[in-house]
């Protein structure tokens, strides 16, 4: 019960963060912290962004679902750059109609769709999608494996599936990985090692990447960023979601720094 309440907690700050993302003051921190400004509750950069569409085998015809898309990073990107057809999906409402004001104001080469629906119980048909992208998706949920073998549901025989999630450290004591847990994002804490979760649900691991030091460089800048404008984050945010932000980015550096938390991306076939 405790995990559902706070699943709903963090969906409604998701809301209220997507309905002021079109702000002057957010567009300008997160092109600053991530090369782009879509409104983004992930940390993928535009540089990682750029080696996405080679992973994941797009172009034009391609069928792309992005899951927990909130207001279309990157998806959009990579559709535009790519001419793939793209499928988001999500749950906040308001991060998928920022994501269609942003479709058309970009004009995309490939057909797009929006569809309110969750990770865990994808209403698409099997081995519909070539390929299906998520960014720091599972580490906000607690059904991991559900989303993962919704996703290898719904991808074709010889699809792909890359996402990124922050992940606490291998190997960690119990009172570390304690630490870990209070460090990271929700629902860090995982039931089993992502390439174990990533073999039962039906996939195989192909690759995985660490991307912890790019992540405190990132988190770094945000934390400046932030600091700097955090007067005018107050006046648009309220002081306790600004100072929430703050504490989030503190605690995730320190993570980080200590080795008790890391980012990393994976990718995966079906097995």
């Amino acid at each position: 019960m405790a995990g559902a309440v706070d699943e709903k907690a963090l969906f409604e700050r998701f809301s209220k963060r997507y309905k002021l993302a079109g702000s002057e003051l957010l567009k300008q921190i997160e092109r600053s912290n991530c090369g782009c400004d879509y409104g983004s509750t992930s940390f993928t950069t535009l540089d990682q962004v750029k080696n996405l569409g080679s992973m994941l085998s797009l172009g034009p015809k391609q069928q792309l679902l992005e899951v927990g898309a909130g207001s279309g990073w990157p998806g959009l990107y990579l559709a535009q750059e790519s001419g793939c057809d793209l499928t988001l999906i999500d749950l906040p409402i308001e991060g998928l109609q920022l994501a269609k004001q942003r479709a058309v104001l970009e004009q995309l080469p490939g057909s797009i769709r929006m569809v309110v629906a969750s990770g865990a119980a994808l209403p698409f048909r099997a081995g519909m999608f070539d390929a299906i992208s998520h960014a720091d998706v599972l580490c906000c949920l607690v059904e991991k494996l559900s989303v993962l073998k919704s996703c290898r549901e719904v991808v074709s025989a010889d699809g792909k599936m890359v996402f990124s999630v922050i992940l606490t450290s291998p190997g960690l004591s119990p009172a570390d990985y304690r630490r870990a847990v209070a460090c990271g994002p929700s629902f860090v804490a995982t039931p089993a090692d992502y390439p174990d979760l990533i073999d039962e649900s039906g996939w195989k691991l192909v690759e995985q990447c660490d991307l912890s030091a790019s992540f405190l460089d990132t988190l770094k800048l945000m934390r400046g960023n932030e600091l700097r404008h955090a007067d005018a984050l107050e006046d648009l945010l309220g002081r306790e979601e600004t100072i929430r932000r703050l504490t989030r980015n503190e605690s995730s550096i320190y993570g980080i720094e200590q080795g008790l938390i890391r980012r990393a991306i994976f990718l995966a076939v079906p097995a």
